[in-house]
This record gives structure tokens, C-alpha cells and sequence, in this order.
């Protein structure tokens, strides 16, 4: 798939260097548990390519179309851990420090957004995140996504400043 300024696609394995590098960064990682060794950055992309030969979807390989430098991801990935509206399909992204600032988050999620209820046939996804995450929140926003829930997400460390998680929603329009 293909935006303005991005390409969206499955993964290579040119992307798992700059992947882990990405995983390793304290800042990209910051609203996230811990950060991911190559081995984990590795097993991830694994279990990504799996998702989309099992349900058509997955997190796209983000591409900038200009310099054809890898960025980071956005896409669609099921989730059923215990958490208010789950299971469903959640959009979710990260993103290079580079590439932060340039609105290449949100532009990506618009076009998995399209793809979620216009190709995979979604009446509904999710997002989610730690509830400090104004950056990520902020996004889910400009998508049309609105608050739904705040939870004490099952698979963090309980009594962490990461722990406490907010859950968004959008619908088939």
C-alpha cells in the first residue's frame, strides 16, 4: 500500500537491523514495558509476517517513498488479552526518532484505517496505549477515534507508571 509520502509493506529482512535498532532506543521505547534485544526485535517480526499469512493483515513495514529509508510500522493486529473491548483488531504504530514529528504516524493509521473496513471488512478496531502517551493519544484522536476505557493492562508490571493503559475506538463509519 501506498500514501503520499509512504510505502506500506511486508517486512524484508533488510528492515530487521534498523527494526532493533528502533526496539533499543530508550526514547522510542519509552511508554513500553522494556526495551527489545535483536533476538526479540527478530522473533516480532516472526510473529508479524505470521499474522499476515494467517489473517491478511498485519503491522506494514513503513518506508519513506523519497529516501526509501526504513521508518518503522503501522498496521492491524489482533488482540484478545483481558482489557475492555478486547478481543478485536487494534491499530498500532512505532516509529523511528527521525521520523517523528513529520505526521507519518497518522498518515500511515489513515491508510490502514481505509484497509481495516474497506478490504479486511472491520466493523470496528481499537488502539491503545499508556495512558501518558499524549503522542500516540493524540493521533488516535485526529483518526476520529474516541476514549473508551481506562485499564491496568494485565501484561505490564501492576503499580508502574506504565501500567495504567487507555483503550480508543473507531467504527465502521
Amino acid at each position: 500500500m501506498e500514501t503520499k509520502r509512504l510505502i506500506m509493506r511486508r517486512w524484508l529482512d533488510a528492515d530487521r537491523a534498523p527494526f532493533a535498532s528502533m526496539n533499543a532506543d530508550p526514547e522510542v521505547m519509552e511508554h513500553f514495558p522494556s526495551l527489545l534485544s535483536r533476538e526479540q526485535s527478530d522473533a516480532m517480526v516472526d510473529r508479524i509476517e505470521r499474522d499476515f499469512d494467517t489473517y491478511g493483515y498485519g503491522l506494514w513495514a513503513l518506508e519513506e517513498r523519497e529516501s526509501g529509508r526504513f521508518i518503522g510500522f503501522t498496521g492491524l493486529v489482533l488482540q484478545s488479552f483481558d482489557a475492555p473491548l478486547l478481543p478485536a483488531v487494534e491499530i498500532g504504530w512505532r516509529l523511528t526518532r527521525p521520523a517523528w514529528g513529520h505526521g507519518y504516524a497518522t498518515e500511515a493509521a489513515r491508510e490502514a484505517v481505509r484497509y481495516a473496513f474497506d478490504e479486511a471488512g472491520l466493523d470496528e478496531i481499537v488502539s491503545m496505549t499508556a495512558e501518558r502517551n499524549t503522542r500516540s493519544r493524540a493521533v488516535m484522536e485526529r483518526l476520529g477515534m474516541t476514549y473508551a476505557a481506562g485499564f491496568d493492562h494485565p501484561l505490564v508490571a501492576r503499580l508502574t507508571p506504565l501500567s495504567r493503559h487507555v483503550i480508543y475506538q473507531l467504527k465502521r463509519p
